[in-house]
Order: C-alpha cells, then sequence, then structure tokens
C-alpha cells in the first residue's frame, strides 16, 4: 500500500511515518497505536457480550417472524466480525506487525467489510420491511412470510460475498524491517485499480441502500404523521407507532455515526492519494479515515439498541429471562400480536366501519 520509513536517528517502530507514493509527505500515525488498541477492545467487549445475548435470545424466541430474522441475522453478522478483533487489537498494540499469515490477513479485512455491507443491505431490509407494515400492512401480513425472509437474507449473504471476493485477492501483506504489514487496502502498483473496484462496492451496498432507507422512512414518517381518520386509537396501535419511530431513530443514528462518516472520509483518503493532493490536506485526510474506522465498528454495538427498542417480543424475552420467570413464546404472541397485524387489523376494523356507516 504505503512505503513505509522510520524517523531518522530512532530505534525501528519508535515512531513511524508514511510516504505516499514517491513523494515527500510523511503521516505521523503514532496516534493510531493508542486510539485501535482501544478502541477495537472496547467495541470487542461489548459488542460479543451484548451480540452473544442477542443471539440467544432470538433462539429461544421461536417461530420467528420476518422483523426476526432480518434482526438474528445482523447480530450472527456483528458476532462473526468481532470474534476477528482480537488479531487487530493485538496488530496495533504491537505496532503494526502481523505474524499471523496472509490468509488470516486476508480473512481479517473481509470480515470488516463483510460485516460492513451486509449490516447495510439487513438494515435495509428491516426498513423496507417495517416500511411495508405501516403503508401496506393487510398485503405484508398476508404475502411477507418467515420463509421470504430467511430468502432474503441468504440473498444478502450470496451478494456481499460475491461483491468481496476481489477484496481478498487485492488485500496482501509486505516487508517493513523486522515486521509484516496487513494492509488494508492493497498494494501501491495495484491502488488505483483497487480505488475503482471499492467505489463500485461502495455504490452498489452503501450508496443505494441508504437511498432506499431514506425514501422508506420518508413515506414512514409521512403516514406516521397523517390523521388518522376513523381508525382505532387503542395502546396496540399507538405502541405499533412508537416502535417504527424508535427503528428510524436508531437506524439513522447507526449510519450517521458509523456508515457515512466512514465512505465520506475513505473517499476523499483514497481520491487524495490518487489525485497526490497538497501534504497538509493528506495528513488531515488520513488522520480524519483512521478515526472513522473504530467508528465504523461500532454499528456492532449498536445494533442490540436496535432489538431491544424495536424487535418483536425481543424487550419481553430479555426481562422475562433477567428477572427469572419462564415464559414461553406462544404467550408472548398472545400477550404482543406482530405489528403489522396489528396495523392490519386496524385498517380492517377502520373499513368495516366506514362501510356501516355508508349503509345507514
Amino acid at each position: 500500500m504505503e512505503k513505509v520509513f522510520s524517523s531518522p536517528g530512532t530505534p525501528n517502530r519508535s515512531t513511524e511515518f508514511t510516504a505516499i507514493f514517491n513523494s515527500s509527505c510523511r503521516f505521523d500515525e503514532e496516534f493510531k497505536y493508542i486510539l485501535l488498541p482501544v478502541s477495537y477492545s472496547l467495541v470487542f467487549i461489548v459488542g460479543f457480550v451484548l451480540n452473544a445475548a442477542a443471539l440467544w435470545l432470538f433462539l429461544k424466541m421461536r417461530p420467528w417472524n420476518p422483523s426476526t430474522v432480518f434482526m438474528f441475522h445482523l447480530a450472527l453478522s456483528d458476532f462473526l466480525y468481532v470474534l476477528s478483533l482480537p488479531t487487530l487489537i493485538y496488530y496495533y498494540a504491537n505496532r503494526s506487525h502481523w505474524p499471523f499469515g496472509v490468509a488470516a490477513c486476508k480473512a481479517v479485512r473481509f470480515l470488516f467489510y463483510a460485516n460492513l455491507y451486509c449490516s447495510i443491505l439487513l438494515l435495509t431490509c428491516i426498513s423496507v420491511h417495517r416500511y411495508l407494515g405501516i403503508c401496506h400492512p393487510i398485503k405484508t401480513l398476508s404475502l411477507v412470510k418467515s420463509r421470504h425472509a430467511h430468502l432474503v437474507c441468504g440473498v444478502v449473504w450470496v451478494v456481499v460475498t460475491i461483491c468481496l471476493i476481489p477484496n481478498l485477492i487485492f488485500v496482501t501483506t509486505s516487508r517493513r524491517d523486522n515486521d509484516t504489514i496487513c494492509h488494508d487496502t492493497t498494494s501501491q502498483g495495484a491502488f488505483e485499480e483497487y480505488v475503482d473496484y471499492s467505489s463500485v462496492v461502495m455504490v452498489l451496498l452503501f450508496g443505494i441502500p441508504f437511498m432506499v432507507i431514506m425514501v422508506c422512512y420518508c413515506l414512514m414518517a409521512r403516514a406516521l404523521c397523517r390523521p388518522k381518520h376513523g381508525l382505532s386509537t387503542s395502546q396496540r396501535a399507538a405502541a405499533s407507532r412508537q416502535k417504527s419511530i424508535k427503528l428510524i431513530i436508531v437506524v439513522l443514528v447507526v449510519f450517521a455515526v458509523s456508515f457515512v462518516p466512514f465512505h465520506i472520509t475513505r473517499t476523499l483518503y483514497y481520491t487524495s492519494r490518487v489525485l497526490h493532493m497538497d501534504c497538509h490536506f493528506l495528513n488531515i485526510v488520513n488522520f480524519t479515515y483512521k478515526i472513522t474506522r473504530p467508528l465504523a465498528s461500532i454499528n456492532s454495538c449498536i445494533d442490540p439498541i436496535l432489538y431491544f427498542l424495536a424487535g418483536d417480543h425481543y424487550r419481553s424475552k430479555m426481562m422475562s429471562v433477567l428477572t427469572g420467570k419462564r415464559q414461553n413464546t406462544s404467550s408472548l404472541t398472545a400477550e404482543q400480536p406482530n405489528n403489522n397485524q396489528n396495523i392490519a387489523l386496524t385498517y380492517k376494523n377502520s373499513a368495516a366501519k366506514e362501510s356501516g356507516e355508508i349503509q345507514r
């Protein structure tokens, strides 16, 4: 990726500078040897506990509805990613020395992007499903089943894997004095080709899903803010609206904190390197990009909040486990019907009332 030099007159691995291509611009990246190990350690601890608990609770909640299916796969993606973090913690704490081999380097970098884009696509699926439940409840209740959600999740995993196969080829290691560097991009000679590839992947797996989410949320907001003439204002309908609002807030927070800053700074970093920008600007972009890398991992800790606030039956099941009360899935289903079913019943009741008024 880059040619790396140690500062003159200092021992190896004391203060590290990076020269971009053959220019005289050098980066002092000493900050990342504190920032990345600390941030990745926190993400690993919190993400491991929360996602392991989420997976266990989801397995206890069968049978699943479509929303639960999407959330289970999201938790699985986050859990697989946090399992790879100990190697990165060791790598950066050991000042960019990778002793685990090329295959492990490729696997760790692959898991980062696999989790990133699986999370984006699964959050898109959750948002679209909730949009259908709010704006087209009767059709959603009759047509969207759990098996369809499993099929969609399978497609998400396959699409992300296929799109990231070139990343496995690009990612490599290189020697620097007595150390081995695990690059998060590729070798210097193939960098421009890697930028072209990553730009296409970003548009397909981030840009388009993000636009879909924003359109769905605008339509949902319009439907939720619209006056409900003749509709029931029961507690169930109000709870369904509250869950939808919480879903919108949590997903937007995930994008605002994790996904959008990372993709913006990464694009600036790649573009600046390709265009050989001013050294001062390159230093600023490099610093901001390195900061947003751990932010892109924080989604593994934020996603479980989504399950708690917007997941069907998840909160009740968790509270029953924490309080030691046994509560089976059937009782939960009886107490808390599916959101889409609540909305559909409300619309049906409203239609029945309106038709009765017309007959009178």
